[in-house]
């Protein structure tokens, strides 16, 4: 496999010069004809002969933008620049045009739109160098607000904007709304689009080896544990695991909305006033609920990929975006690695559900690992990239996501239905589980700084290296590691 399934340590920069492959484990969203400006469309960004400023009376001036690549590349300034980042599926060629750039284009005939993906062939840092800022940035508000846009000052409080174009942010996932609200020093600089959310793989292929049911909709830990034990086996020298959840996403997109974070007297506190808990009840009920299944034998985490890798995985939690990509869509694979991942789909019978939920009753999904829309205010067409936002975010636009298998922030009944109607490997698969749960929403994040915490200290250094117990784990990483961490980061100059 030219580029393997791999889990991507949250908080962790992306790495390497490549064009990130398919897999990583992990986080986008019209009625009539809008109002106000007039706007449309040209072709996506695509690498073409890089010119000179033009100087022509009228003419559009152009600012080239060397990268790692030396791939020409250029924005202009009769152009509207959409800039993406962190969502794999963005990366594939063709991808964001077949799933919503090509109606976006249809939608304003008279704008032309620029759209590229991090990191072929410009990244954060070549715009930056050559001064030039997307005019709207799709990108995960829970991390990057804070690592690359604020840093740059490429986000401003949209509350006033949204209010004047009629963009009802109440329409929209409550949780999705709180994230982004949680990053935004008591504003709101971005609108979510949709959710690449977390859900539960099953293998029935395995499932019927033990003759056991797979799970449906709802299903809790303590059942999932149950039926874990009994498909964690080996036969004809093959083991064979029944439950892989990545402890650090667990934790991070919790399901009770805890957050790490106490609050202080202030939005921007300076690190060494930064405080946290994650040694409260909550916190506690989180953990052994979670180590049970790490810690039992033969069950060992390696990494959630394995259920595709190896097809000896009986359940496993990941992003939804794997849904499509599992079900063999061209659309979700890279050209090169298609035929392996055809290979490798053969020992699998794939099914998904919601992320089992911590008590019966329970409702409770992950946190939304939300993509939204942030609007820079540097931006020199702030009217056109307001309009442009208002189509994302509207029951037209929300169902063409819906339909090609992403999830959309818009609640509504039409969303739902339309979901995967343009992927037919999906049509055998129920995928009612992507719907079922209300994703957590965070609590109690005001008057707090965000850092990317190295919340995989808890379980994959302190309990299954070093043998602690979770509770042990919690106080360790509460009270030396985070801290630690804190300090070396500021004193190398970061602020996140």
């Amino acid at each position: 496999m030219n580029a393997q399934p791999h889990d991507q340590n949250p908080g962790q920069e992306p790495s390497g010069p490549s064009r990130r492959k398919i897999v990583s484990a992990g986080a986008a969203v019209g009625a009539a004809a809008l109002t106000g400006v007039s706007l449309a469309a040209s072709s996506p960004a695509q690498a073409r002969p890089v010119t000179a400023p033009k100087s022509a009376a009228g003419a559009a001036a152009c600012t080239t933008i060397p990268n790692k690549y030396d791939e020409p590349f250029e924005v202009c300034d009769d152009e509207l620049f959409v800039f993406m980042a962190n969502y794999k599926p963005f990366e594939n060629p063709g991808f964001f045009d077949k799933v919503i750039g090509d109606k976006m284009r249809a939608a304003f005939p008279g704008l032309k739109i620029k759209t590229v993906a991090w990191d072929y062939p410009v990244r954060y840092e070549d715009l930056d160098k050559a001064g030039v800022v997307p005019d709207i940035i799709i990108e995960d508000p829970r991390r990057r607000v804070d690592r690359d846009l604020e840093p740059r000052g490429w986000v401003r409080d949209l509350t006033a904007d949204l209010a004047t174009a009629g963009i009802d942010v109440g329409s929209l996932n409550p949780a999705t709304v709180e994230l982004v609200r949680a990053r935004s020093d008591g504003g709101l600089y971005g609108v979510p689009l949709f959710v690449d959310d977390f859900v539960l793989f099953h293998n029935k292929k395995i499932f019927d080896m033990k003759g056991l049911r797979p799970p449906t909709n709802g299903v809790t830990y303590d059942e999932a544990f149950r039926l874990a034990k009994k498909l964690t086996f080996e036969q004809d020298l093959v083991a064979y695991k029944g439950y892989l959840q990545h402890p650090d996403l667990y934790l991070e997109f919790n399901q009770l909305g805890l957050y790490p974070f106490v609050p202080g007297s202030s939005e921007n506190p300076a690190p060494e006033d930064i405080r946290v808990n994650i040694t409260s009840a909550g916190w506690q009920r989180l953990g052994t609920n979670l180590e049970r299944f790490l810690l039992h034998p033969h069950n060992i985490f390696t990494t959630v990929d394995d259920y595709l890798l190896t097809g000896h995985v009986a359940m496993a939690v990941d992003s939804l975006w794997k849904l499509p990509a599992y079900a063999l869509s061209p659309l979700y694979l890279q050209e090169d690695d298609a035929e392996e991942w055809r290979e490798l789909a053969k020992g699998v019978q794939l099914g998904v559900t919601s992320v089992p939920v911590l008590g019966s009753g329970d409702t409770s999904g992950y946190q939304p690992n939300t993509i939204a829309a942030f609007l820079p205010p540097q931006s020199t067409k702030k009217a056109e990239a307001l309009q442009v936002l208002k189509w994302l975010v509207s029951q037209e636009a929300q169902v063409e996501l819906a339909r090609h298998a992403i999830k959309p922030a818009l609640r509504s009944g039409a969303v739902e239905a339309a979901f995967g109607e343009a992927i037919p490997e999906l049509a055998g698969v129920d995928t009612s589980g992507v719907f079922w749960a209300e994703n957590a929403a965070v609590k109690n994040y005001q008057n707090t700084e965000y850092w990317d915490l190295p919340m995989y200290m808890v379980f994959r250094q302190h309990v299954l290296k070093d043998g602690l117990r979770v509770s042990s784990a919690l106080k360790v990483a509460e009270t030396v590691d985070i801290p630690a961490y804190i300090k070396a980061q500021a004193a190398s100059g970061k602020d996140w």
